[in-house]
């Protein structure tokens, strides 16, 4: 019997293939050769257009039950993020969408289990919604359900910078995975690393114009000035006693500082991925060489242990310094950290750059057992948990142990199960494996079943990492501070509590206008510490990147948006530190393993600063002293026009 109904499903199948891939062929061959046009109104919300796939792809199905991807073959004239959706016969269902090839034709290939499936267990948020193409990526919001009845597609974007286009010229569904095609003859990135399928206000043309540039650099000296700072880069006019060797932190008068370790109120002004020719990898070269003009010279801007990856931004740094490139950038990093005010290396930075113990730098510890299926939990109860973990942090500790120059250590970065607690545990009891944390779950568990039962589950095994991190932290390195979690997000005050009784400053990534003081209120009353916000930025669409999680209209507005954001920031009395993501732009064509592709660099790929935002970094370093001391009040100029990454508001035109 068993065999019987096996010889007869097979042989079904491949004719549901075959006829699922006849489908994808006619609709192919039906494709017009003309195209559907979405205008984005600059002047509205939200600009799009919904229209029926007959209109564009006669001939496909409503059930996309059968088939893996979605096929969108378009052209758009901006790099910033829109929305493409699908209405079925259960509601509307859309994903986000940035283009590596504004203003060039592509074919991008989209995975359905991103319309029908929540994204797959990671770590952290990054990793988890974010999802690499080659013609560009997709972040994965919105709602999700099953693609029956499926009728039309939408394509909208919230706040258009300018008046922008997408043509589409088809929609085709395919069981396998065709990949993207860049289809135009002009390359993507010339060869400096930046967008060539559009022109800007300061973009170069020739090495004759970056070395003029450079070389006004070079000669600029210090036109900022000084900001004050001690040797460590806290605040020479506010010395409070002979201090400890190391950071640390004190609160006086109601209003929190970090202590330097000679003694001086100190606040972290830091920047993430500080390093050397940021900004210009090109990755999987050989899959898409097309979109690629003149690539670096071998040994010049390749890693010989990485072939399909070229690297513009060190080879820019060739052209400026020559083989000594290394060398003399970094000490230009330090000369740019000066000038800008800007006395902190934050997370993920260069090792060659924080090992010149020349400015305060944060760490983050590696090798802790966190993992990506528990969505950045791990399993504490595994035998031996406590043992390796311990021999982690002696390992990572040892090189920085006496370093005074260190400030502290980060756990982890965005536990991407915080808010999903309850799918964890599903995650957790679905495992093939018998895993320690599945049976100490199944054991709870049995004992009551409820959301509220598994919620604090989650909560305790916690707790349980963090202790057992931070004793072994301050048992090899016991004059640094443990800086937290660099949480997505405030969470709520069970985690608040757990985190107070465990962390010395409370950490969290804080995409917005500004932090809102109701959430710094909020984590100082319940954890009991002082703050560090670990990421924020501005991004705009000027230069064929994605315009950041946080966008503004030009260059000039980010500016002004980091000067509103930082200013307020640090007039709260809790907040003792930022750290700006990040000092380069993230690469053009995506960052390797999520994608991202981000304008919101101090840095361009060119190794020039960007003029607005370094100027306006320098003015509010100058002022925070006297900000967070509650003598004068912050910047209080918005940007005329800012939108997040959240949520699109339910609007069309």
């Amino acid at each position: 019997m068993e065999n019987r109904e096996k010889g007869d499903i097979l042989p079904n199948m491949k004719k549901m293939r075959v006829w699922a891939l006849l489908v994808t062929l006619i609709a192919l061959l039906s494709c017009r050769s003309d195209y559907v046009e979405v205008a984005f109104d600059s002047s509205r919300e939200v600009s799009g257009r919904m229209f029926a796939l007959e209109d564009i792809s006669p001939g496909l199905p409503a059930d996309w039950d059968r088939y893996e991807y979605v096929v969108l073959e378009f052209m758009i004239t901006t790099p910033q993020r829109f929305h493409v959706g699908f209405t079925t016969e259960t509601g509307y269902n859309e994903l986000r969408v940035m283009s590596y090839t504004a203003n060039g034709w592509s074919r991008l290939a989209i995975p359905l289990r991103f319309y029908r499936e929540p994204p797959g267990a990671w770590h952290d948020l990054a990793g988890t919604y974010n999802q690499p193409r080659n013609t560009g990526w997709i972040n994965l919001g919105g709602q999700r359900g099953p693609l029956r009845g499926v009728d039309s597609i939408g394509i909208r974007m919230r706040a258009p910078v300018g008046d922008q286009v997408l043509k589409l010229r088809s929609v085709s569904l395919h069981v396998e995975d065709p990949g993207d095609i860049y289809l135009g003859d002009v390359p993507v990135m010339d060869k400096f690393g930046q967008w060539n399928l559009g022109d800007w206000e300061g973009k170069i043309y020739s090495e004759e114009q970056l070395k003029k540039e450079w070389e006004a650099e070079d000669n600029a000296g210090n036109p900022f000035g000084d900001y004050g700072y001690s040797r460590f880069g806290g605040y020479r006019q506010a010395r409070i006693d002979e201090g400890t060797g190391f950071f640390r932190t004190e609160q006086i008068n109601g209003r929190w500082w970090f202590v330097d370790p000679e003694g001086y109120l100190f606040l972290s002004v830091a920047v993430n991925c500080v390093s050397p020719g940021g900004g210009g990898n090109a990755v999987r070269i050989n899959e898409r060489r097309n979109m690629y003009g003149e690539l670096p010279p071998e040994g010049k801007g390749f890693d010989p242990g990485r072939p399909d990856v070229a690297n513009f931004g060190t080879w820019n740094l060739h052209r400026r310094y020559g083989d000594d490139y290394r060398e003399k950038s970094i000490e230009n990093i330090f000369t740019r950290m000066e000038r800008w005010g800007i006395n902190t290396i934050g997370n993920w930075s260069s090792t060659q750059v924080i090992n010149r113990n020349r400015k305060a730098f944060m760490l983050q510890l590696r090798g802790l057992g966190i993992e990506g299926e528990l969505m950045g939990l791990a399993d504490v109860y595994a035998d031996g948990f406590d043992t390796r973990v311990d021999e982690a942090v002696r390992t990572f500790t040892e090189p920085y142990k006496d370093n005074p120059w260190l400030i502290g250590y980060f756990t982890a970065n965005e536990p991407a199960w915080l808010g999903h607690e309850e799918r964890l545990c599903n995650i957790i009891l679905g495992l093939d494996d018998d895993r320690a944390i599945k049976r100490e779950l199944e054991n709870y568990l049995g004992q009551g079943d409820t959301p509220e039962r598994r919620v604090s589950f989650i909560y305790e095994s916690f707790r349980i990492f963090l202790e057992t991190v931070d004793a072994s932290v301050r048992r090899h390195s016991p004059g640094h501070l443990n800086l937290g979690m660099r949480f997505g997000g405030a969470p709520n005050r069970e985690i608040l509590e757990i985190c107070g009784g465990v962390f010395d400053v409370f950490s969290f990534n804080c995409y917005d206008l500004y932090p809102p003081e109701s959430t710094m209120d909020r984590i100082m009353e319940f954890s009991g510490l002082p703050m560090i916000i670990g990421e924020y930025h501005f991004g705009t669409v000027d230069r064929g990147m994605a315009q950041s999680l946080w966008q503004v209209d030009s260059q000039e507005e980010r500016g002004t948006a980091y000067r509103y954001y930082t200013e307020r920031a640090y007039a709260h009395p809790g907040l003792i530190g930022t750290a700006y993501f990040q000092w380069a732009d993230q690469d053009l064509t995506g960052r390797g393993y999520d994608g991202e592709n981000y304008n919101c660099g101090l840095v361009d790929v060119t190794d020039r600063p960007y003029p607005y935002q370094v100027e306006a970094m320098s003015a509010t370093a100058k002022q925070l002293f006297d900000v967070h001391s509650g003598a004068i009040e912050p910047f209080d100029t918005a940007p005329s026009r800012a939108r997040g990454y959240g949520a699109i508001p339910d609007l069309w035109d």
